[in-house]
């Protein structure tokens, strides 16, 4: 009837797994952003000194920000977990559905 000791545990640790993964997804592209501004803002600084123009600066810290952007989509916005029946039936993914537009 109930769960036993043993799968009660390790269906804790597979919840911990899960939202640790989370974590550490919500942590890299949090760097990203972080990373592309500072990067590209540096360098925006520096070619700014360089021929005197301040605007650079924050031109590149945008920049950076957009290149993330862009960037992590094309990471992070592919992956998308099986559905649960999917996965415990082993069954294959059905192919799209035509849209129906009206005009026939």
């Amino acid at each position: 009837m109930g769960l036993s000791r043993r799968e009660a545990e390790s269906r804790r640790e597979a919840e911990g797994k899960g939202r640790a993964q989370g974590l550490e997804t919500g942590w890299t592209i949090m760097s990203y952003l972080l990373g592309g501004m500072l990067a590209y803002g540096g360098i925006g600084w520096l070619v700014g000194r360089a021929v005197h123009i301040s605007m650079l600066f924050p031109i590149g810290m945008l920049a950076g920000l957009v290149i993330s952007l862009v960037y992590i989509v094309y990471r992070f916005g592919k992956q998308q977990a099986p559905s649960s029946k999917q996965s415990k039936q082993g069954a294959e993914p059905r192919p799209p559905r035509k849209e129906m537009t009206g005009d026939r």
